[in-house]
């Protein structure tokens, strides 16, 4: 299946490109192409299937082609979600960044998820279920971990009724409710596979379908037991009892959730570069997002270097200095000398310990059975992000009551302090980072999100979902807004807009969905089902 015909043809095609078969035993041939293989070529070599939940888990967070990817995850998640900000005007400065949504880059998330991950996950988890059940778990864990990303981009999405096209062949789409218990329901049939044998070595399959784990079972229980955790987390506003119930079910697992650096979620992309090496480095397409500064320069945090260089443009070199989104750029060379990213190993990180932790910690505050004790996880939240950089003991930084965001400043700004955010201003965040039992719970909250975004960089999708979900961290609201009014300058972007494709090929379908969002547009202002204003 070509992307290009994926693309073209729309989603209604979906029964028809799992239906098309080719012969070959040449298994380069397949791992290029490895959706175009009968069940009966799955049967004799089940080294297919292994291919195919290889390219789902390298294509959720797409590790190439890396246009693509940037589209899909870095001029969408990644600078919504403040880590980061091009110094590139594309487009004449009319584009992600400012809320002019380009249809053709907020596309690249939909049409990657459902080429890339829910193609072959779909596949290869029913060609297994009956006679591999630890890759249809696997399978199951994906397709959630995929699928959910693109949920919290654009909200209904096509899960539960894939490959079950409508006679007149358009496919329905779940509301963001119906699709999150979709989700948890895989993630339960998952997690009571994996529970099972999870003291088992792992299988010929499923090692060589395994980037992560190496094969481990009990490591995969781990993972599925943090998801379900993060999406109870992601949906305790809207739905507190739902949330309860899978959060304490995830916290029950005897499996346990992830714990150490060991055990972070990191798909191994072999030799190939990452992608946000291409576009820092090579390209030079991507800096330092001035909430970053602000926020881990106020904190004097040490995972500062490790994340950032120093800025090397003569007003600010020597310091790490970072460009707010969504401001009035004329030519890239203005902020190109800003604070570059470090070099990424090749490693796709889509969960880390450290995000457990603090997970926990959340768990704590709302009252979840056998989440523990709230400050005990914050700390180790922290402590574990730290052991992930080998930045040895943190207590000294988790003790710390003074140390706040600092104020922002932009001495290259076209028009002199337009873009800065002064000590005072409401988008400036006076928290301190050692853990207060006395607090207010919304101080809580704010202190674990914002431990807690430092600790997931970089990867920007799940910090935009936090941001939205909680309010925190403070991020700084664009100072250029080309939404025509769709966007709310002082309530940020919400969501993305579906893509015109869908529109041209599955219009029905589309306007049903549209009228499960909260004020039924179709807009980036509209706030998703989870996001409950506060």
């Amino acid at each position: 299946m070509k992307y290009e015909t994926f693309i073209k043809a729309g989603l209604v095609i979906t029964a028809a490109v799992l239906s098309f078969s080719s012969c070959t035993k040449n298994f380069e041939e397949i791992n290029k192409n490895p959706y175009g293989s009968t069940d009966k070529d799955l049967e004799g070599d089940f080294a297919i299937v292994a291919a195919q939940l290889q390219q789902a888990q390298r294509s959720i967070y797409l590790y190439q082609p890396v246009p693509t990817f940037q589209l899909q995850q870095n001029l969408l998640g990644d600078i919504y979600s403040g880590y980061m900000m091009p110094p590139t005007p594309f487009g004449g400065n009319i584009n992600n960044a400012n809320y002019a949504l380009i249809d053709g880059w907020v596309s690249a998330s939909w049409n990657t998820a459902y080429s890339s991950v829910m193609n072959p996950a779909y596949k290869a988890g029913n060609f297994s279920k009956e006679k591999f059940p630890e890759a249809y778990a696997m399978s199951k864990v994906l397709r959630v971990e995929g699928l959910h990303r693109v949920s919290d981009i654009f909200g209904p999405i096509i899960y539960t009724k894939y490959n079950a096209p409508n006679e007149d062949g358009t496919v329905d789409l779940d509301s963001q409710k119906d699709a999150y218990y979709a989700f948890f329901d895989d993630l339960k049939e998952a997690i009571d596979i994996f529970t099972t044998i999870k003291d088992k070595p792992g299988s010929v399959l499923f090692t060589k379908a395994d980037l992560v784990y190496g094969g481990k079972y009990a490591q995969w229980l781990k993972f599925a037991n943090t998801l379900r955790l993060r999406l109870a987390i992601r949906v305790a506003n809207i739905d507190p009892a739902k949330a309860k119930t899978e959060g304490e079910a995830a916290l029950a697992n005897a499996g346990g959730l992830l714990d150490n650096p060991a055990d972070n979620f990191l798909v191994d992309i072999g030799a190939t570069t990452h992608p946000l090496n291409t576009i820092n480095s090579s390209w030079g397409d991507i800096r330092m997002g001035a909430p970053a500064e602000s926020i881990m320069g106020g904190y004097n945090d040490p995972r500062l270097p490790k994340y950032y260089e120093k800025a090397t443009d003569p007003k600010v070199a020597g310091t790490y200095k970072g460009i707010r989104n969504g401001i009035n750029i004329d030519a890239k060379e203005r902020y190109q000398d800003y604070s570059l990213l470090t070099t990424f190993a090749s490693k796709i990180q889509l969960m880390t310990a450290a995000e457990a932790w603090f997970l926990k910690a959340e768990a704590a505050i709302r009252g979840w059975a056998g989440a523990g004790n709230a400050q005990t996880n914050y700390q180790q939240g922290i402590q574990q992000s730290f052991d992930q950089y080998k930045l040895g003991d943190a207590t000294a930084y988790y003790n710390n009551n003074v140390l706040k965001p600092k104020p922002y400043v932009d001495p290259k700004a076209i028009t002199p302090g337009q873009n800065d955010i002064p000590a005072g201003s409401p988008n400036l965040s006076t928290i301190t980072i050692k853990w207060d039992d006395a607090a207010p719970l919304e101080k809580k909250l704010e202190r674990i999100i914002t431990q807690k975004w430092i600790a997931m960089y970089p990867e920007g999708q799940e910090a935009w979902s936090e941001f939205r979900r909680t309010g925190y961290p403070k991020l700084f609201p664009v100072v250029i807004n080309n939404s025509n009014g769709n966007i709310s300058t002082k309530d940020f972007i919400r969501r993305a807009t579906f893509p015109s494709n869908e529109y041209a090929t599955n219009s029905g379908a589309i306007q049903k969905a549209i009228s499960t969002l909260s004020v039924q547009k179709d807009v980036g202002g509209t706030r998703l089902w989870w996001d409950v204003a506060h």
